[in-house]
């Protein structure tokens, strides 16, 4: 653990100092998703743990990502995937846009990624809400690509707007790559996904009602174990782990064990194409 600190903490200063991705020691070809998944300067202690889970580079490969690609992605959060598409995409003369929720990227996001383009490529930045304009130029993009973010814009009223807007950035032949929390089938979606979990068949609705054809579905982010009935909603489980409601003080007896045990969220993972 000690060695591993002392890479990281190197690596970090290297890329700080302007040393580019393709010098920084990694595992597999450079420029491969490989070598960016065993990229030092990933994180650690947050994300590398969930690769287990999450399998990024199953899942990008399974969408179709090419290192010479456009690509559009839509509300990166901390930056899990951005990690790993930024070095691949720089390698590989692609380019790559960041999407988020407000006007300007987090000073957080900023320093990590926008400030560092011998890693990450120089970065362009645009945003997604229920007013904001084009999240890319119209007919520019290879690929958009959102984890676990549909229900966040059903509960904020604008999940067509935005299948429409990704539709748009997309050149004919496109790929829109989709993960999301699964309900489970039948019964009645909430539209406003209140629990974080949202119907495969409303996701598939969504997308072909912007126009989008579905091309393939994987089971690669299943989790049979997730019951889908907590106190908390999705975010009961980890990473998250809620032991009240967002807004309310955390609850420092909560026993967490159970949601634990149970692991991150049983997701879809869906690919569909813009009609060429």
């Amino acid at each position: 653990m000690r060695r591993m600190m002392t890479a990281c903490i190197a690596a970090a200063a290297l890329v700080a100092g302007g040393v580019s991705a393709a010098e920084l020691p990694a595992a597999g070809k450079p420029g491969s998703l490989e070598w960016a998944a065993a990229g030092p300067w990933r994180d650690q202690e947050k994300d590398v743990p969930r690769d287990a889970v999450r399998h990024p580079v199953e899942e990008l490969k399974f969408m179709g990502l090419k290192p010479d690609m456009t690509v559009v992605e839509i509300y990166p959060g901390g930056g899990y995937f951005t990690a790993l598409l930024g070095p691949v995409l720089k390698q590989g003369g692609g380019k790559l846009y960041e999407v988020g929720g407000g006007m300007e990227p987090s000073k957080k996001f900023k320093e990590k990624f926008f400030d560092h383009p011998e890693l990450y490529g120089n970065l362009n930045y645009t945003h997604l809400d229920k007013d904001s304009g084009d999240v890319a130029p119209a007919g520019s993009a290879d690929m958009v690509v959102t984890f676990r973010n549909v229900h966040n814009w059903m509960d904020e009223g604008f999940a067509d707007r935005a299948f429409a807007d990704f539709f748009k950035a997309l050149k004919p032949g496109g790929l829109l790559g989709v993960e999301e929390h699964r309900a489970n089938p039948g019964g009645t979606q909430d539209p406003k996904a209140a629990n974080g979990y949202v119907q495969e068949a409303y996701v598939k609705m969504l997308a072909e009602k912007a126009g989008f054809k579905l091309v393939k579905s994987s089971e690669l982010l299943a989790n049979p174990k997730d019951t889908k009935d907590y106190p908390f909603g999705v975010w009961t489980l980890p990473p998250t782990s809620l032991s009240a409601p967002y807004g309310q003080p955390q609850d420092p007896n909560f026993d967490h064990s159970k949601y634990t045990a149970i692991g991150e969220a049983d997701n879809m993972l869906l690919v569909f194409q813009k009609p060429k």
